[in-house]
């Protein structure tokens, strides 16, 4: 088998400027993937790009603040400009907003939640359809978390938006997969070595948690697999 299995396709990952958007990007790099990399830090997407580069990948920079949604738009056309299919989405950006209980919800910040959780993946998921049905084998990956499915006290803003994500991308699969060649699935990294993770549990010992780079290999390997449409796993 070839050691970069990717090469001639196309794929976009979104939040990766680092943790697991940017391990997953540089793992579809050392795959043979052209990656096209989204997020709102230039600086952060210029690192990765450069380590791809200096892994002999090749890659892509589109600083991107999500909840602009014609600026997703825009994206689509200029990917479409470029290359005559989309073959990998991975949907991994995401907000954690504030933990707390339901009743002391801060509405403003549950909004920005909702719309970049969820709103934002819907825009995603519309402006790239036409690229991944053109593709032989489109594959969408979206990044969720276990209290998506599993609600825990004090999560319920960032549950409720992966659940609806969850739903929004499941839905879009059930909408697709009869006609198309594209398949969805959700992936749950678990405790992984991440920002987010620091602000969610900030007495934890990183050392004790998985880096990004294991969940990002599973993912790289996930997408080259003829998945069941809507397949779900936790990686460990």
């Amino acid at each position: 088998m070839s050691d970069r299995p990717l090469s001639g396709k196309t794929a976009l990952v979104t939040g990766a400027s680092r943790g697991i958007g940017a391990a997953t990007a540089m793992a579809l790099a050392a795959a043979g993937a052209h990656v096209v990399l989204t997020a709102r830090t230039a600086g952060g997407l210029e690192e990765v790009e450069d380590a791809i580069f200096t892994a002999g990948g090749n890659a892509t920079i589109a600083p991107l603040d999500l909840t602009e949604h014609q600026a997703i738009a825009r994206l689509a056309e200029a990917v479409a400009e470029r290359w005559s299919a989309l073959d990998m989405l991975v949907l991994n950006a995401g907000m954690l907003g504030t933990l707390g209980a339901i009743n002391a919800i801060d509405f403003p910040e549950f909004a920005k939640v909702l719309t970049l959780n969820v709103t934002a993946q819907a825009a995603l998921l519309a402006a790239f359809d036409p690229l991944l049905r053109r593709s032989t084998a489109g594959r969408v990956i979206g990044i969720t978390s276990s209290v998506a499915r599993t609600p825990r006290a004090y999560w319920g803003v960032y549950g409720a938006s992966k659940a609806a994500f969850e739903n929004l991308l499941l839905s879009y699969g059930e909408e697709v997969g009869p006609i198309s060649a594209i398949r969805t699935a959700i992936v749950d990294p678990g405790a992984t070595r991440t920002k987010m993770r620091a602000r969610a549990f900030p007495g934890e010992d990183p050392a004790g948690v998985k880096p990004p780079e294991t969940v990002a290999a599973r993912i790289a390997e996930l997408i080259q697999t003829d998945f069941e449409n809507g397949h779900h796993e936790r990686v460990s």
